[in-house]
């Protein structure tokens, strides 16, 4: 694997948050729209699957579909980041990004200390990561962007 800067805790953080407002973006009006004239005065609707389904079952449907094809959400590219894989430094296979959006979960239980872990440890990795054997690089900025197919 060639030398490469590893992203660090505060540039990640950045690219959540990125990926946070563009999925509120597109959640929160599809939900209102959807859900409507079903609310109450209470504030409770009368058909949470929608719900469900925009809040819990699409956003990591749509994280993993960019890890797959792109080995970043749109928060990661938009700060030049990427996913690869921490033996190789190539793009890992499928699988692995699904074991890496798991591990997301075991990363977050103890108060999120997987996901701090990434400030303190020496290659910038969180729990997550280090379960599925990933890394986070900071992408060379001489070179474009790959076009992919």
């Amino acid at each position: 694997m060639n030398k490469q800067e590893y992203a660090g805790f505060w540039i990640r953080t950045g690219a959540a948050i990125i990926d946070s407002l563009l999925m509120s973006i597109i959640v929160y009006p599809a939900l209102s729209a959807i859900l409507g004239k079903y609310q109450s005065i209470n504030g409770s609707t009368g058909n949470s699957s929608w719900s469900l389904m925009f809040s819990c079952i699409l956003p990591p449907i749509v994280i993993i579909v960019f890890w797959f094809y792109r080995s970043a959400t749109p928060g990661k590219m938009v700060t030049r980041l990427e996913i690869v894989d921490a033996k190789t430094g190539e793009k890992p296979p499928n699988l692995q990004f699904i074991g890496r959006y798991l591990g997301y979960y075991l990363s977050a239980i103890p108060l999120f200390l997987g996901i701090f872990w990434v400030g303190i440890d020496k290659r910038k990795q969180g729990w997550h990561d280090k379960l599925a054997g990933t890394v986070v690089i900071k992408k060379d900025r001489t070179t474009p962007d790959k076009i992919k197919p």
